[in-house]
C-alpha cells in the first residue's frame, strides 16, 4: 500500500492509467465535503440584498460543475445585483468586499478577480458580483474591466462533452486542475476546464494519457492565449491575470507537456513504471 496525502491507503497501481485514475480518484470531492462553506450562502445573499439588491445568487465554478479538486476548490456564487453596472469594476468589488467585510469581521475578506472570497474557518466561499446583461452577466474580467459570462450555458456545454464522452471530459478538467494546484500555476480554473472539455469536445474517443498530453501540448502551441467561449455567447476566456502570471505558467506548461509526452510515450512501449515516475513528476506526487 501507499498513502495519500492525508493518510488514506490505496493500491499501488500496475500500470500507468490505473495510477492516473487513482489520482483523480483522491482529490475528487464528495457530495458533502464543501457543504460547510456553502452553509455561508444564505447569510451572504442577505447582506448583499439589503445593501445593494440581489435579484438571484446561484451556484457557478468548478464543484457545481463536478470538475472540483479536494481541498483546493472553493464553494462559488454569482450573485446578480440590481441597480446599475459602475463604469469601474473595482468600485463594486471594493465595494462588496467592504460590505461582506462589515458583515464577518472575524473572517479575512479580499479581492480576487472576478471574486471577493471569504476566508470563513470552515471553508472558503467566493462570491462573484455582477450584472445582468441582455444575455448573461457582466462580471469583472480576471485581467481588467468587465467581461460578459454565462455560467449556466457554460455549465451545460461541460456537461454535453462531458455525456459524449461517458464523463471524460470533466476527468481531463480535474486532472489538469490538479496539476496546476500541485505546481501553483498562475492560471484560471475556468479557462483549464474550458480548454479541455474543448479538446474533448472534437475528439471521437478517449485516451487518458494521450488525451492528457494532447490537451496540455494544444494550451502550450496557443502561448495560453485568451480562447472565445465555445459556446458563442460570451467574452473570450482569458488565461492570466497579468504578463508576469502568464510567463511562470508558461515555463511550468512546457515542463508539463514534455512529461505528459514521456508518459504516454513510455505507457506505449509496455514501461508504465517508467511513466509513472514522469506523471508523478508532472502533479508532484
Amino acid at each position: 500500500m501507499e498513502f495519500g496525502i492525508w493518510g488514506e491507503a490505496f493500491r499501488v497501481a500496475e500500470t500507468a492509467v490505473g495510477w492516473l485514475k487513482d489520482l483523480t480518484g483522491l482529490y475528487t470531492p464528495t457530495s458533502t465535503q464543501f457543504d460547510a462553506a456553502r452553509g455561508h450562502r444564505a447569510s451572504i445573499e442577505n447582506r448583499l440584498d439589503a445593501e445593494f439588491g440581489v435579484r438571484e445568487m446561484f451556484e457557478i465554478g468548478s464543484l457545481k460543475h463536478g470538475t472540483g479538486v479536494w481541498t483546493y476548490s472553493d464553494a462559488d456564487f454569482l450573485v446578480s445585483l440590481k441597480g446599475v453596472r459602475p463604469d469601474s469594476e473595482w468600485t463594486m468589488l471594493n465595494k462588496i468586499k467592504s460590505s461582506l467585510k462589515t458583515r464577518f469581521p472575524s473572517t479575512e475578506v479580499v479581492v480576487r478577480r472576478p471574486a471577493v472570497v471569504c476566508k470563513f474557518s470552515d471553508g472558503v466561499v467566493e462570491v462573484v458580483p455582477g450584472y445582468p446583461g441582455t444575455t448573461g452577466y457582466w462580471i469583472a474580467n480576471p485581467a481588467d474591466g468587465w467581461m460578459l459570462t454565462h455560467p449556466k450555458d457554460h455549465n451545460s456545454y461541460v456537461n454535453g462533452v462531458n455525456s459524449k464522452h461517458d464523463g471524460a471530459a470533466k476527468k481531463l478538467a480535474r486532472q489538469i486542475k490538479v496539476w496546476k494546484y500541485r505546481r501553483n500555476v498562475p492560471v484560471s480554473s475556468c479557462y483549464l476546464e474550458m480548454r479541455a472539455a474543448k479538446h474533448m469536445d472534437g475528439e471521437s474517443s478517449y485516451s487518458p494519457l494521450w488525451d492528457l498530453h494532447a490537451s496540455l501540448k494544444k494550451m502550450h502551441d496557443v502561448e495560453l492565449a485568451a480562447m472565445n467561449d465555445p459556446t458563442g455567447l460570451g467574452s473570450r476566456f482569458t488565461a492570466c491575470s497579468s504578463p508576469a502570471n502568464k510567463s511562470d505558467a508558461l515555463s511550468k506548461l512546457d515542463t508539463a507537456v514534455t512529461r505528459a509526452r514521456r508518459a504516454k510515450e513510455y505507457a506505449s512501449a509496455g514501461e508504465d513504471a517508467k511513466a509513472i515516475e514522469q506523471l508523478k513528476l508532472l502533479f508532484n506526487k
